[in-house]
């Protein structure tokens, strides 16, 4: 009589460069940064004529901090994301150092002064990354503790208020409020009670209404986007020339190139305002496209949270995959004028050094959490889903089911008398045909 084969786990194979990581998250980034080549370029080459008298100096540059970035996104890869536990508290001491200098010394561009090295380099795009790690390592530490106020809810908003506070003071409202809500997502995700999450959103809201009123900026965006939801002609000068943008690019698009929209219409047509230019030159097939890969990452790394080896690479994870997911969306949101305006990039497309590189080693500890070793085996499933999936196909064959005795899972009561064969085919559960035959031996 054969015996029943139950495991639902198998080895698993090394998928990419030497490392079992997960493969279609690492293909839909590359075709995020491969689209992203082709748009900065296109958006880019005349002002860079005008500029530097080479129609590829922007493009280069980009090129350059690709570079950097894909080294870093490769060796965080390789190292194993439970060592950035020694590194968390240094990362953020430093980062709120840089958040403090950057108010001293950093560089003024559009009346803000967030950047070095003629905004080059922006402290508060690494902010968010050291931000998500950090709270990743400390609510992992926490425990079950994280659902009391002393140990959770208070320092937890210590935390990220002081972040957000640094950053506000630049000022960068969209970059401020992207560390709120990611870190909030990651509060929730970890194990906050309604109680906690119910207290976070009433002083989140309070929070952003103080801001907007004290802020002429943030007054003016929200003006400008309750108009521009009644008349889009009433709406702020960035959002009607996308809405002109998204109109002349119809369902095709002009053409790779043929943006009217770049010529001094779009307010930095290469970074904040690069999804416009995808939906004039390539149409709604382009923009969907983009969409489609954005939708691809999230999913991938919903995944990769959910197959986490613990708590930590959960946690971490998810932190990452919403801080990417958040930009994207908020992005594109602004851009078809479903929000009021905020300067987030397009992750992976947008020009600009500091936001590429950050994102890049972001995707390197996401592939990092995916990595498996090669003896090692993760749940799958099957066809077979149990006890009671067994006991319901012997009822539908007519017999008395009793579980086998030769599989441990099933205890104490195990019986011999008819046992189901699953046999395995590359890797997966196969229900025989005749369910409960007797082999003779």
């Amino acid at each position: 009589m054969t015996t029943a084969e139950l495991s639902q786990t198998q080895p698993v194979r090394k998928k990419a460069f030497g490392l079992p990581v997960d493969t279609i998250l690492l293909v839909t980034v590359g075709g995020l940064l491969a689209f992203g080549l082709m748009m900065v370029y296109s958006s880019t080459f005349d002002w860079s004529y005008r500029q530097y008298g080479d129609p590829s100096t922007i493009f280069l540059r980009q090129i350059r901090w690709l570079a950097l970035g894909l080294a870093l996104m490769f060796l965080t890869a390789r190292l194993p994301y439970q060592w950035w536990r020694r590194l968390a508290v240094l990362m953020m001491v430093g980062t709120i150092g840089a958040l403090g200098l950057v108010l001293l010394f950093g560089s003024e561009t559009f009346n803000a002064q967030r950047s070095f090295i003629n905004g080059s380099v922006q402290p508060s795009e690494l902010a968010k990354l050291v931000t998500i790690i950090y709270l990743a390592v400390w609510l992992d530490s926490k425990g079950e503790k994280i659902r009391e106020m002393g140990y959770g809810f208070v320092p937890f908003g210590v935390i990220v208020g002081v972040v957000a506070g640094l950053i506000l003071l630049q000022p960068d409202l969209s970059a401020a409020a992207t560390v709120v809500l990611v870190a909030t997502l990651m509060f929730f995700i970890s194990g906050a009670d309604l109680l906690q999450m119910g207290a976070v959103t009433a002083i989140g809201a309070a929070s952003a209404l103080a801001v907007l009123q004290l802020s002429a900026t943030g007054r003016q965006r929200l003006t400008d986007y309750l108009l521009g939801m009644q008349d889009i002609t009433q709406a702020s000068w960035h959002v009607q020339q996308a809405a002109i943008a998204f109109v002349n690019g119809g369902v095709f698009g002009r053409g790779l190139g043929e943006s009217h929209q770049k010529f001094g219409f779009l307010p930095t047509p290469h970074t904040d305002s690069i999804f416009a230019i995808i939906g004039e030159e390539l149409g709604l097939i382009g923009c969907l496209f983009v969409v489609v890969l954005f939708v691809t990452l999230v999913w991938r790394g919903f995944k990769i949270a959910a197959q986490a080896k613990d708590p930590l690479g959960a946690i971490l994870a998810a932190g990452l995959t919403c801080w990417v997911g958040l930009e994207a969306l908020v992005n594109i949101a602004v851009m078809v004028g479903a929000m009021p305006f905020a300067g987030n990039a397009l992750p992976f497309i947008s020009y600009g050094g500091s936001s590429l590189v950050v994102t890049l080693t972001a995707t390197g500890i996401l592939l990092s959490i995916s990595r498996r070793e090669a003896t090692e085996t993760i749940p799958r499933k099957t066809r077979h889903t149990g006890i009671l999936r067994e006991r319901m196909l012997r009822m539908a064959q007519g017999r008395t089911y009793k579980p086998n005795v030769k599989d441990p899972r099933q205890g104490a009561a195990a019986a011999t008398n008819a046992n189901f064969d699953l046999s395995r085919r590359n890797g997966r559960g196969r229900v025989p045909r005749v369910v409960g035959r007797r082999d003779s031996h």
